[in-house]
């Protein structure tokens, strides 16, 4: 063998170590090793939340209404089952899963939950997908409200602590600094609560997460549209106590998984959320 023909090999044999190397890290799932790799899950059921009212992240299946499905909890299981965790769903109105999850009524809070700073502060963050904001109003749209700059004069829903409450206010200061009405905020416990003031004409518009917003104005176009959306920047995740560190890595490491297969993509397919929105798997705990 040549000199260079002896390089060649060589450099060949190096590669293939390296993608030997790389498919032995490759992420995976290994329900068998929980007890190894997790051991204080072993053995225990895990209580994730959820709130049944915000599609396509979480609801009832129309064909069987003890059946819950969505974005968010399909992949919540595809996560657990990945871990071979056993887990439950623990529903309730969705202002409430945080405190839930603070007190350690439920363990993780996986349910179209933003990332802020402020929450960072009591629970700690898997992040999975970035997000944006959409308005939902009245088939339409009557009032022509095309922006957040188009709200003055408006009445607007937003979800109890949320960023879009903060937005909207923030929007309020303008509209009265610039001498125009300003925009009446009222603010809703759960998602529920909030589309019934768009459909009675109480608000003009509610504004929360766009994949939610724009699964009601295409399942429901008689009586709902998208007035406007924002790509806002934040990221959303699935959120654990503070110091709950175990149950945090095996959601990641599972996320990594899951992701690596193409699960949570085929899951966004599967209800209408766009595959682009979502993000590699990071801890966040600040």
């Amino acid at each position: 063998m040549t000199a260079k023909g002896w390089t060649s090999a060589v450099a060949f044999a190096l590669a293939l170590g390296v993608a030997g190397e790389a498919l032995a890290q490759a992420p995976a799932c290994e329900p068998a090793k929980l007890a190894t790799k997790y051991p204080s899950l072993a053995g225990k059921t895990i209580k994730f939340g959820a709130d049944p009212q915000t599609p396509p992240y979480t609801m009832r299946d129309g064909a069987d209404f003890n059946k819950i499905i969505g974005a968010d909890t399909d992949l919540a299981r595809a996560v657990f089952d990945c871990q071979g965790i056993k887990y439950e769903i623990f529903l309730g109105g969705w202002s409430g899963l945080l405190p839930a999850t603070i007190s350690g009524q439920i363990d993780v809070f996986w349910n179209n939950l933003y990332y802020t700073a402020e929450r960072a502060k009591q629970v700690d963050y898997v992040l999975y997908m970035q997000a944006g904001t959409g308005a939902l109003t009245q088939a339409g749209n009557p009032k022509k409200i095309g922006g957040l700059d188009q709200t003055c004069g408006t009445t607007a829903a937003a979800g109890l602590g949320t960023v879009e409450e903060a937005a909207l206010k923030k929007e309020d200061e303008k509209c009265k600094a610039a001498g125009k009405p300003g925009v009446t905020v009222m603010t809703y416990p759960d998602l529920a609560a909030g589309i019934r003031l768009v459909q009675t004409g109480r608000a003009d518009i509610m504004m929360t997460d766009l994949a939610i917003v724009e699964s009601l104005a295409i399942d429901n176009p008689q009586t709902y549209a998208r007035a406007f959306k924002i790509l806002t920047g934040f990221t959303i995740g699935a959120a654990v106590k503070n110091g709950n560190d175990e149950l945090l890595k095996a959601i990641y490491e599972g996320l990594v998984a899951v992701q690596a297969s193409g699960g949570q993509k085929a899951i966004f397919q599967k209800y209408k959320i766009d595959p682009d929105l979502q993000v590699a798997a990071e801890i966040k705990k600040d």
